[in-house]
């Protein structure tokens, strides 16, 4: 919740104002101070902060709200975890040891998509 400098809410009417200025100076194009929620958001899914969350910063009821409305951020985080994961089992690093102690099976680099 944004205040004034003596602790009142903010009236809406005022915020839009300060809101457009800000915009029309920084050059850029008119937008709701309400749609800065979903790149908020998205910057939150990416950092790890959990959906739960999430959810009760945005004021969503049902985590299923915030699940379905986001889930394109989490399949795409998905996606990089499985790519991290499949850079990580395609061998190796330069410099480390190959050389197998006869305990574990040999490794295998696969990726996977």
């Amino acid at each position: 919740m944004f205040t004034t400098p003596q602790g009142r809410p903010i009236d809406p009417t005022n915020l839009t104002r300060t809101f457009t200025t800000l915009l029309r100076k920084a050059g850029f194009r008119r937008i709701r101070f309400h749609d800065l929620r979903h790149p908020t958001t998205t910057l939150l899914l990416e950092q790890g902060v959990e959906l739960v969350v999430i959810k009760e910063l945005l004021g969503h009821a049902h985590i299923g709200v915030t699940a379905t409305v986001y889930a394109h951020v989490r399949l795409r985080l998905q996606r990089d975890a499985i790519d991290t994961l499949s850079t990580a089992l395609d061998g190796p690093a330069s410099g480390e040891s190959t050389r197998d102690e006869g305990d574990d099976p040999q490794l295998c680099g696969a990726t996977v998509r």
